[in-house]
């Protein structure tokens, strides 16, 4: 444990950790009929878990927090985040758990995916897990939806200088509170047809003007195949994301997250950080599963040079 506790981190990346079963299939059944599938992957999961083994594969070093279970499916989850040179000594083992699971049917034609997932069984993430000696130091945290509780007692144990990054998949309780901690808050364009948060009137530049007046800091917006948004200076750029030939999206938002991270602990503007992110995102689409195709930082950086930064109109 010593030599932890000595060690610089980048990121810190605390969230879910999980298993994919990945069926590529060659159309979707209809209800109540049978379809046989091409193949059956298993690969390890979790917005938290994939971003840490992104993050190691640009070079970065990530301290990753995340609770699994002593099953065959957590050891395999532990193993693959071995497999990609992350620690997992701050990882807590819980033995009365399950590990969950996501079934994730993949058409073999767009590279679409329809996920089935488990209700999380595990305990939630506690900040008594979260080691200050460790965290104090590092430049940027991570934060997924699950660990949206953390967001405020996080900021008391961080340097002045430490930037939190949060992947706002989705609406949860508490969400309000990151509006003013995260310094880079990204939703989905997802986030935006919620009529809890937004009018279905207005129009997506109206809903992006809204919530950027509601936040404190950054806002970034992820959305699939068109790349990403972000506000500058009260207006909206999009860089939209390279052709490349899809195998699924499975993890692509997770590694979007991840590389900017990355991008921001190494100082990127953030121009700059989005193309990087698109890049990795994109780039990860190539291979089935979250992970396998995670380019290295040579290769995304090669990537980034095909984008452009489109203006899409002030807000």
């Amino acid at each position: 444990m010593q030599k932890i506790k000595t060690r610089q981190y980048d990121v810190a990346v605390i969230g879910r950790s999980c298993i994919d079963y990945i069926f590529p299939i060659d159309h979707y059944p209809t209800e109540n009929s049978k379809k046989q599938i091409i193949k059956k992957i298993v690969e390890a999961g979790g917005q938290g878990s994939t971003a840490a083994c992104c993050i190691s594969k640009l070079g970065g070093k990530a301290a990753f927090w995340t609770n699994l279970a002593n099953d065959a499916e957590g050891r395999f989850c532990l193993k693959r985040l071995k497999d990609f040179n992350v620690e997992t000594d701050l990882i807590k083992i819980c033995p009365k758990h399950t590990t969950p699971a996501a079934y994730i049917f993949v058409n073999v034609h767009s590279g679409t995916r329809t996920i089935f997932y488990e209700k999380r069984t595990l305990p939630e993430i506690n900040i008594k897990q979260i080691s200050k000696e460790i965290i104090a130091p590092v430049k940027v945290v991570l934060l997924d939806p699950e660990t949206t509780h953390l967001g405020g007692k996080l900021k008391n144990y961080l340097h002045k200088e430490a930037r939190i990054v949060y992947d706002c998949e989705r609406w949860v309780n508490g969400i309000e509170d990151l509006y003013e901690i995260a310094d880079y808050f990204i939703p989905s364009y997802e986030f935006f047809e919620d009529d809890r948060i937004f009018s279905a009137q207005d129009t997506f530049l109206s809903k992006v003007g809204q919530l950027k007046r509601q936040i404190k800091n950054e806002l970034i917006i992820t959305h699939g195949e068109h790349g990403a948004y972000f506000v500058m200076n009260d207006a909206l750029y999009n860089i939209p994301a390279p052709k490349v030939k899809v195998a699924d999206t499975i993890g692509a938002g997770d590694n979007f997250h991840a590389a900017f991270s990355f991008a921001v602990s190494r100082n990127y503007d953030l121009d700059s950080a989005v193309k990087l992110s698109v890049a990795v995102a994109s780039l990860s689409c190539t291979q089935y599963g979250g992970r396998n195709g995670i380019p290295n930082l040579r290769t995304a950086i090669h990537q980034t040079k095909k984008l452009k930064t489109i203006f899409v109109g002030n807000i």
